[in-house]
């Protein structure tokens, strides 16, 4: 059985990421796998699996900065604004690469944006997918996340390359859209490509295949000093982590720190509030 720690996996294009997750319990020999942040089954790239222990990193993973390549093609709205919905409207599309540039720059920033219909967040207990499959008109409201840059690579005809780096909880699907809406022709998502989570990229992730061949497996004191702070503490200090207890705070911010003992085994991720340090997991 595989240890602790995280797979970085290169999903392919019609897997769902609980595809992927059951695909990795055969291939490490555990049923104690999740991932952190769901790609589309249309999408491809970076999906971050923890295996043991690291479940345990998953949702403050989940949270992290991520990295897509996507194209957009204008003139073209479906139901769940990329190519795997059905076709609602089709117009001509007379659109520079000017003003493609110009309509960019409002999707950049701090925004409130409104999620696809067939997307998996809930509305009264069920996901809106559900309902939106089944007929219902789902009227999702408009959420705030953070577009850090919204890069257009190029602009070939109605399809619109861009890399785009945003917080967690940003639905591409839902920018292709805004900005065919922006430019009066509508949009939607054709490709998407997600090449970063965090610290974790395509140079570190490895396809199904190759993973079936050799699991190879990020371990968890490597993967946490990748993602978050890092604190090293006395071995009386890690007596009182291994405990569940508190530290005092070392001022290294608001977000996760990855608490290391003497030995450089990590023994916890805690988080700072006023004068302490409180544990969020502890994993020894």
């Amino acid at each position: 059985m595989t240890g602790s720690g995280l797979i970085i996996v290169d999903k392919p294009a019609g897997w769902t990421s609980h595809d992927v997750v059951g695909k990795l319990r055969r291939i490490a020999g555990t049923r104690r796998v999740g991932h952190a942040g769901t790609l589309d089954p249309m999408a491809t790239g970076v999906l971050v699996i923890g295996v043991e222990k690291a479940t345990r990193l998953l949702g403050h993973l989940a949270l992290t900065e991520k990295v897509y390549e996507a194209t957009i093609r204008l003139g073209v709205t479906t139901t769940t604004d990329d190519a795997e919905g059905e076709v609602l409207a089709t117009v001509p599309v007379e659109v520079t690469e000017e003003r493609v540039r110009k309509a960019v720059a409002a999707f950049t920033g701090e925004i409130m944006q409104v999620p696809p219909q067939v997307s998996a967040i809930k509305v009264n207990g069920e996901r809106a997918y559900k309902r939106a499959r089944a007929g219902e008109d789902v009227a999702l409201r408009a959420r705030p996340v953070t577009v850090h840059a919204f890069d257009v690579t190029s602009v070939d005809g109605p399809d619109v390359e861009a890399t785009i780096r945003c917080s967690s909880g940003t639905y591409i699907r839902s920018l292709a859209r805004d900005l065919g809406e922006a430019l009066g022709v509508g949009g939607h998502l054709t490709r998407l490509r997600r090449t970063r989570v965090g610290p974790y990229d395509l140079s570190m992730a490895r396809t199904i295949d190759q993973l079936a061949e050799e699991c190879v497996i990020l371990p968890i004191g490597e993967a946490v000093a990748a993602a978050f702070p890092r604190r090293d503490v006395t071995e009386e200090e890690a007596r009182v982590v291994r405990h569940g207890g508190r530290l005092p705070a070392a001022g290294l911010g608001k977000g996760p720190i990855g608490v290391f003992g003497p030995d450089g085994t990590l023994l916890a991720l805690v988080e700072e509030q006023g004068r302490l340090a409180r544990p969020l997991a502890v994993f020894v």
